[in-house]
């Protein structure tokens, strides 16, 4: 006589791993990366040698150090002053000398308009806190985008986010988003 083994209900394992599924994609989190929207510029296939000469005019330098200092166009400057320089320098509506030339160009739903040469450099230390860099990023492109909501505004009486692509693609010509990030330096 041989004893019987004594059986495992099967029946409520496969409940209860089903319950601790559940349960785990019921309580995990999903972190969402935040970062930067960008138009990463077209692949060209032949090499181009000719190098691009910007005048200095034309040119809005920004650099952060690793201390976090900000450095806009030779002087100190907080974060929060950031975004209206970079309007200014970008809309030039004074045709200042000082700031970026401007040439006519035919733009849809404008006629022949004056558009700005500029182009806004930032350059970072190694040691930069991301945060720092991040938010000297979004003050960059936020002066950009109000400057282009603005015109928008002035035009058709709508924000920017609401207008048809096309205007949107005329607004873009007479407001282009140009930021160079050179490449971060151990800098002293």
């Amino acid at each position: 006589m041989s004893k019987k083994m004594p059986e495992v209900p099967a029946a409520s394992l496969a409940d209860i791993a089903f319950m601790l599924l559940i349960f785990f994609l019921v309580t995990t989190t999903m972190d969402v990366d935040s970062g930067l929207e960008r138009r990463l510029p077209q692949w060209v296939e032949e090499k181009q040698d000719e190098q691009v000469d910007v005048k200095e005019r034309n040119i809005f330098v920004v650099l952060v150090n690793r201390n976090n200092d900000l450095l806009v166009e030779n002087e100190w400057t907080n974060i929060s002053e950031l975004r209206e320089k970079a309007k200014e320098f970008m809309a030039n509506p004074a045709d200042d000398a000082s700031l970026p030339e401007k040439e006519p160009k035919e733009v849809p739903f404008f006629g022949e308009v004056m558009v700005t040469k500029g182009v806004i450099s930032l350059s970072n230390d190694l040691d930069t806190k991301y945060g720092t860099y991040i938010a000297v990023q979004n003050e960059l492109v936020a002066a950009i985008n109000e400057l282009r909501d603005e015109l928008a505004k002035s035009k058709f009486q709508k924000s920017y986010s609401d207008l048809e692509n096309e205007q949107q693609d005329a607004i873009r010509e007479i407001y282009p988003s140009r930021i160079s990030e050179a490449e971060p330096r151990k800098r002293n």
